[in-house]
């Protein structure tokens, strides 16, 4: 009996994944049409833009393989890549730690320990927040002084800041420290190896200027001569992606990180090409994340048919 009450809870909350999920897309599909602009879409670009950020995904998991053997424990790249894309639609439930919790329960049920699960889960995002507000605030650092002067110093202790937070991971008695914190009750004697932290130091820096890439694919694909940099694209992407990931109330930072995309490109783009960037990036992310997520959700639907 309680086997089927967890299976219609999975089943109602994956229901409102979907439906949250299908939502974002189609209306800021919508959105996107109605911009006062002659876009035009160019396929080749943005299937460019959606495999390179599928590309930078595979990267992700990769780190996070690696950050499991350091604990001890191995999982094959189709189950890590099973549990990573479905646990990261949990960002579009309202509330912030869907996406974490989806990745400890699923591991756990892949074999991980319990504490190894949740620890990885939690450290995976320490880094992204730390790598991409850092990234942010150096390749950022020019637009937002133009547009704000004297945002340059305050930028600088945001970078030092990340960095730092960053750097205590590699310090085993902080991590030690940080695990126990999250996984109370739990004693914890071993941390992963400095190598698998320092390869998802490098993994998700790498990712995050592969984000921007793809955002400049994509200003390709919609903007009639666009004028984004490179330097300006991963700035803008990181920087709305990180504000809308902070912003408790809004699932998927839907609003929150259309804004900040908006405030940081209005100057080089105009607010309608900036406005429809933004809108093109949301329905960019959603596909790939629904994108990566299908097979394996498919694949589990099938074999819920078939089962005895």
């Amino acid at each position: 009996m309680r086997n089927r009450w967890v299976l219609a809870i999975q089943w109602l909350v994956g229901l409102a994944v979907v439906y949250f999920a299908g939502r974002s897309l189609l209306s800021n599909w919508d959105q996107l049409g109605a911009q006062p602009l002659s876009l035009r879409l160019q396929p080749g670009w943005f299937l460019l833009s959606l495999l390179t950020v599928w590309l930078m995904y595979a990267l992700l998991i990769a780190a996070w393989r690696r950050m499991l053997i350091g604990w001890g424990h191995s999982l094959d790249w189709k189950t890590a890549a099973r549990i990573w894309t479905v646990s990261a639609l949990g960002k579009y439930l309202p509330g912030k730690v869907w996406a974490v919790a989806g990745m400890a329960v699923m591991s756990q049920r892949a074999g991980v320990t319990p504490w190894a699960a949740t620890s990885s889960a939690v450290v995976l995002q320490v880094l992204a927040i730390g790598t991409g507000a850092a990234l942010a605030g150096l390749t950022g650092m020019g637009a937002l002084e133009t547009a704000h002067p004297g945002a340059r110093g305050a930028l600088l202790l945001l970078v030092t800041g990340a960095v730092g937070c960053v750097g205590l991971l590699l310090w085993p008695p902080f991590l030690k420290r940080l695990l126990r914190l999250v996984t109370p009750g739990t004693t914890v004697n071993d941390v992963p190896a400095a190598g698998g932290i320092v390869f998802g130091i490098g993994a998700n820096l790498v990712a995050w200027s592969g984000y921007g890439l793809a955002l400049w694919f994509l200003a390709q694909s919609l903007v009639p001569e666009p004028i984004l940099s490179l330097r300006l694209a991963t700035a803008a992407f990181a920087a709305s992606y990180l504000v809308g990931f902070l912003a408790l109330f809004a699932p998927g930072g839907i609003g929150v990180r259309e804004g900040m995309f908006i405030l940081m490109l209005k100057g080089p783009l105009g607010i309608g090409a900036a406005t429809a960037l933004a809108v093109g990036s949301r329905v960019l992310l959603t596909i790939t994340e629904l994108g990566a997520a299908a097979p394996f959700l498919v694949h589990f639907k099938r074999n819920a048919r078939v089962a005895p």
